[in-house]
Parts: C-alpha cells; sequence; structure tokens
C-alpha cells in the first residue's frame, strides 16, 4: 500500500474510531477513604506519602479525614464508613472485646510521645488530688499514657482525681489555658504550644520506655476479605512513604506547615527530628512486643484477655509479601 494512501486511512481511523480505542490511558485511580486521629506529627507517616504522591503512583486516590481521638477513629472504621484508619493499637484491642473486627496492618509509631501538662500551681502528680485531668477519649494513646503514668502515682483515677475526655489536643489546650483542666496528656507539638503560655510539663511519657501501639494503621477483617488488593496498595505507598519522609528534610517540613500551620522552622526541625528521624521507623512492620503491652494492661480489670496472643490483632500478610519481593530491600539499599 502506498505511503500516502497509508497515511490516509490511520487519518480517518483517528476520526471515526471511538477515542477509547485509540487513546493508551492510564488506570483508573482506585478512590479509598482514610481517617487519622491526631493533629500531632505522628500521622505524618500518612500526610506525607499523601502530600508526595506516593498513593497514587500505587493507583489509589486517598482522601483523608480528621477525627479527634483514637477510639472516635476506630468507631468510625469498624462501622464501615472509613476502611482504613490511623490510631492507637488498643482500640483495635477493646473493639475486637465488644464484638467488633478491627485488625492492625502495620505500625507506625511504639512510643508514646506525649506529656502531662500541668497549671502552673500543679507541681507534682500528688497536687492532682481533687482536680481534674484531660485526655481525647478513653481507649485512646492518651489514656494508655495516663494510666501507664499513674501506676506510679500514691493516687488514682476515679478515687483520688478525675479523667475527663475532651476530643482533639487543640481542644484539651484550650481547656488548660482556660482553667477547666488541672492538667492533660499532650503531644509534643502542644507540649511546646503549652510552654509559650506558661504551663508545666509534669511527666515525660515518652522517657519511661514503654513499647506501646500509641499509632497503627489498621482496617477491619471483614474489608480485607472484600478489598484485600485495596489495602496492599495502600501498604505499598505507606511503606515507601516512611522512606521518603526519613530522606525528604524540605519537603516533609513544608508538609509539616501545612498540617499544624505553624512556619517556626526551629520548632518544625525539632519535630521532624523527633518523630520522621527517631520516633517511626525506618520499615513499619506491625509490632506484636506493642500490642503485648495493651493485653498486660487490659488484663489487671478484664480477665477476658488474659492467655489472648498480640498476633490474634495483627495482620502482617503485606510486610511478608514486600519482604518476599524485595520491596523493603530495594527501598532502603
Amino acid at each position: 500500500m502506498p505511503r500516502k494512501t497509508l497515511s490516509t486511512l490511520l487519518l480517518l481511523l483517528s476520526v471515526f474510531l471511538p477515542y477509547p480505542l485509540m487513546a493508551q490511558t492510564a488506570p483508573a485511580l482506585e478512590k479509598i477513604r482514610v481517617v487519622y486521629s491526631a493533629i500531632g506529627s505522628s500521622q505524618s507517616a500518612v500526610w506525607i506519602p499523601y502530600e508526595a504522591g506516593i498513593f497514587r503512583k500505587h493507583g489509589l486516590e486517598v482522601e483523608l479525614l480528621y477525627v479527634g481521638g483514637g477510639g472516635l477513629a476506630a468507631q468510625v472504621v469498624q462501622s464501615g464508613e472509613v476502611p482504613i484508619g490511623t490510631f492507637t493499637g488498643g482500640a483495635v484491642v477493646n473493639s475486637n472485646l465488644a464484638g467488633g473486627d478491627l485488625v492492625i496492618v502495620a505500625g507506625q509509631m511504639d512510643v508514646l510521645p506525649f506529656f502531662l501538662v500541668a497549671r502552673p500551681e500543679i507541681r507534682q502528680p500528688e497536687d492532682l488530688k481533687g482536680k481534674s485531668i484531660g485526655i481525647t477519649r478513653f481507649g485512646s494513646a492518651t489514656d494508655s499514657a495516663l494510666l501507664y503514668a499513674e501506676q506510679k502515682w500514691p493516687i488514682k483515677r476515679g478515687k483520688d482525681f478525675a479523667v475527663i475526655q475532651i476530643g482533639g489536643m487543640p481542644d484539651m489546650l484550650a481547656a488548660l489555658k482556660g482553667g477547666a483542666l488541672h492538667a492533660a496528656m499532650l503531644n509534643a507539638e502542644f507540649t511546646i504550644l503549652a510552654r509559650k503560655e506558661g504551663l508545666k510539663e509534669l511527666v515525660d511519657i515518652s522517657a519511661l520506655g514503654l513499647n506501646f501501639p500509641t499509632s497503627t494503621i489498621n482496617t477491619t477483617r471483614s474489608y480485607l476479605r472484600r478489598n484485600e488488593n485495596a489495602v496492599r496498595k495502600f501498604i505499598r505507598g505507606y511503606v515507601e512513604g516512611s522512606h521518603f519522609a526519613k530522606n525528604q528534610r524540605s519537603f516533609s517540613i513544608e508538609v509539616f506547615k501545612k498540617y499544624l500551620k505553624n512556619n517556626d522552622l526551629n520548632f518544625l526541625n525539632g519535630i521532624y527530628d523527633l518523630y520522621v528521624l527517631r520516633y517511626i521507623p525506618k520499615v513499619p512492620y506491625p509490632t506484636p512486643e506493642s500490642v503485648q503491652t495493651v493485653l498486660n494492661q487490659m488484663a489487671e480489670k478484664d480477665p477476658r484477655v488474659v492467655g489472648m496472643k498480640p498476633e490474634q490483632f495483627i495482620d502482617a500478610r503485606f510486610f511478608q509479601e514486600l519482604e518476599k519481593e524485595g520491596f523493603i530491600q530495594r527501598l532502603w539499599r
């Protein structure tokens, strides 16, 4: 066939054939909603890959939603309204005991980066007798941090002081400044802000050495059965995002600026060093050791957890797959 005739034929095909048959388009992104439970840098392990487009690279269009407090975020995921959430692993255990099917599919942070911050007149834990302490929600990481700290105190909740659910960190700081609370369990960022208000750090929980699932990536077993590949894509992006965050300080600082609404570079670099470089692991495996801490705590009051194994609340299949195919090794070589 003469070259001119062939060119004419191709031109006619491009006019009359439907566009989808002529164009090579990228596969459509799968939409998925993800809830995070704190305005704090522990959530940067999700914020940073989201802002860097890493989830999109792995085929997902992620919608991030904020819900104040791990207990409430756990309820949202258990309800099926949002399929994946970042909140404390303790909420996963509590949900299962109540008949739910939440499961941990990745770790995020296994230390408790909280400070018990008090009004100036409170100088020691004993001064909290007859007073009130704020947490986000019962069953949240802030609640677990307080439970661990008060094990060493001569005063006890309920009998000697009240524990009050407030909601998010901004609400707790506002209540503390206004005098509605005498102390509150704040994360590192809000502790720094509290110092500027003349409030004082009473206890550094992170210095107590507790291995605890402060923040984990969670879904439900029922969602996993129906949408295993969506979770697989999310975990791949999440793991790559951890590597990206630890190697891209400038980009990560810009993400902190956006989510923390703070332009103080000294503050932001300090937060990056603390959370991204120290607290958030290189590879966010779901760890049985941290969940065991929760079970040990709960066993003192709830006989149902006696004899339970942490592996009952973890599904590590995606990390096993990533290791088998060499994905993690390639990231960190």
